[in-house]
């Protein structure tokens, strides 16, 4: 069974920083992407990162770019999101995602989801 454990959201203030990890278990992760998404109170889940299994491939949306930074670690089966000059619209649940159909934007690209993990930025 696959697992996905997210770690890492808290509450910051406008302009700091947190890092999200997201260790998988339960399979082989060869040649998958792995990102992740978020979703504000009342608003669609957004994709924010992804990264291939290489990590040479990044993709960021346009709201993070510049401010967030992703990696991943795949002898530990673990992809990181270092968020930095938060800003009070990141607000969100961050949901860490494992794919196998490329870098993209539509959440139904992906095949796995963790759990989520809260992240609140106070202005």
């Amino acid at each position: 069974q696959v697992q996905l454990v997210e770690s890492g959201g808290g509450l910051v203030q406008a302009g700091g920083s947190l890092r999200l990890s997201c260790t998988a278990s339960g399979r082989a992760f060869s040649n998958y992407y792995m990102g992740w998404f978020r979703q504000a109170p009342g608003k669609e889940r957004e994709f924010v990162a992804v990264i291939s299994w290489s990590s040479i491939s990044t993709y960021y949306a346009n709201s993070v770019k510049g401010r967030f930074i992703i990696s991943r670690d795949n002898a530990k089966n673990t992809v990181y999101l270092q968020m930095n000059s938060l800003k009070p619209e990141d607000t969100a649940v961050y949901y860490c995602v494992v794919g196998s159909k490329g870098p993209r934007e539509d959440t139904y690209a992906y095949d796995y989801w963790g759990q989520g993990t809260q992240v609140t930025v106070s202005s």
